[in-house]
Order: structure tokens, then sequence, then C-alpha cells
């Protein structure tokens, strides 16, 4: 009982914190969302508000690296992983209403200045995102200078495409950008004989 408490306050912070933003979630849209009883947020969660939050925020970046991971794994190329892993959060973005999103955005967009262990939660998920890109890629045969650029610009890309889809409530932009990404990831692998 006591875990699935505790659960259901992560997963309903996480989806209230894509919805609202940080200072849109109070502690009582928590409570009253998850069904919890008041008593157990300090229990579960002795920090508070910053405390739940980083907590929700850690599990939707786990999900988002697994998926990351995935994706890069089970295609034939790393271009073909970034394009599935784009098309699948943009799957994701229009089943919820446009209020999917990027984990860290709205503590980065919130309350990054306030909150410190928010924003170096944020900083290191980005890192690891782009460690994790820029490792297939490399795996490819793409040199690790331009992997890591490469890393970065998918997650620029990735980010601000978030942001235009969910301001069109249209997920074209970020379908049509994940065949670009793929193209442009792809198109940088050095053909067998370069190698």
């Amino acid at each position: 009982m006591t875990v699935k408490t505790r659960d259901r306050m992560i997963q309903t912070t996480a989806r209230l914190l894509q919805e609202r933003g940080y200072y849109g979630t109070s502690l009582n849209d928590i409570l009253a969302e998850s069904g919890a009883p008041r008593g157990s947020l300090y229990f579960h969660f002795p920090g508070g508000k910053a405390g739940i939050v980083a907590e929700a925020t850690r599990a939707s970046i786990d999900q988002a690296t697994v998926a990351l991971r995935q994706s890069l794994a089970e295609a034939p190329t790393p271009g073909a992983g970034v394009r599935r892993f784009v098309e699948e959060t943009a799957e994701m973005m229009a089943a919820s209403g446009y209020t999917f999103g990027c984990p860290v955005a709205p503590i980065i967009l919130d309350a990054q200045a306030e909150e410190a262990a928010l924003a170096e939660l944020c900083r290191t998920a980005f890192d690891a995102w782009a460690d994790v890109m820029r490792a297939a890629f490399e795996t490819a045969g793409i040199a690790p200078d331009r992997a890591a650029t490469l890393a970065l610009m998918v997650e620029a890309t990735h980010e601000g495409l978030f942001l235009i889809a969910r301001a069109r409530r249209d997920i074209a932009p970020l379908t049509t950008g994940a065949a670009e990404l793929e193209a442009l990831i792809d198109r940088a692998i050095p053909a067998r004989g370069d190698r």
C-alpha cells in the first residue's frame, strides 16, 4: 500500500508538471489528484514540494532515457533510432492533448534559479541523453567531435519542436523534424571503406 501511494504521487506530480509547470503545481493538487492522504506527503517526501518534484522529474528522466536507448538499440541506423524516438514522443504528445513534453523543461522554465538540486538534475539529464546518442553515433563510425555536435543538435531540435508542436497543437513539426534528423545523422556515417 505504501509503495503504491508513493508511486501514484510521483506519477501524478510528473503529469501535473507537464501540464502546469512547477509553480502551477501545488501540493494540494498533487494530493487531490493522486488520492493520497495528506499525511503521506511528508512521510514519503520529507523535502516537501522540492522533494516530490525531484523524484517525479527523475522518474520521467529515467523513462525518457530508457526509451531513447531502446529506440537507438532497435533501429537499423542511429538516425532511424532518433527518428523513432522523436515520433514516439510526438504520439505521446498528441495522446496527452498536447500537454506531454520534455520532462525537464517545466523545471528549467519555472524553478531552476530557486532549486539548485533540480537545476542540477536537469543539467545531468541533458548530458545523459547526449551521451546516449553520442555513443550510438560513434558506434556507427561517426567521429567523436561530430557525434557530440549531432547529439546537441538532436536535443536542441527536439526541444524546439516540442514547443512548436504544443503551440500549434499539431505533431507535424515533430514528425517532419524527425525525418530531417534521421537524414542528417545517417549522412554523417562514413561509408564502410572510409572507416
